[in-house]
């Protein structure tokens, strides 16, 4: 259904439960029958192996990022998954700032590089095709 409404400009909302991943899954229009919750990405340490193996992943992936590393994680998700690959970014879920920007790795990079990006962010990235 919410893939429906994302693909005819129709807004959706979604009512915050107890996790923000979730909203943000349903929001983002990506599947969600199958998916993975990755949480924060290692700092340095086992970063580029986990983009390795996520490389390969076909469930939709749920990741969490802050603020100041989302145009790092942005540009490592076109560097190891490819700048087509469908994404989807909400932050400040349920507040008054509330916003999800979905598109492909490069459009999603491009839209928050123009702003300064505050809050809590959730990334949803689709599966390999």
């Amino acid at each position: 259904m919410t893939r429906a409404c994302v693909e005819n400009n129709i807004e959706v909302e979604c009512l915050p439960g107890a996790t923000a991943f979730v909203p943000a899954l349903v929001n983002s229009g990506l599947p969600n029958d199958r998916f993975i919750f990755e949480g924060f990405l290692p700092e340095k340490k086992g970063r580029q192996t986990r983009f390795l193996a996520l490389a390969e992943e076909t469930r939709t992936m749920i990741f969490y990022v802050s603020p100041h590393k989302l145009l790092k994680t942005l540009e490592e998700f076109i560097q190891y998954f490819g700048e087509d690959r469908p994404v989807s970014v909400s932050r400040e879920l349920t507040k008054l700032h509330e916003e999800t920007f979905r598109g492909t790795a490069k459009e999603v990079l491009n839209h928050f590089s123009q702003k300064t990006v505050k809050g809590e962010i959730v990334v949803i990235v689709g599966g390999k095709k």
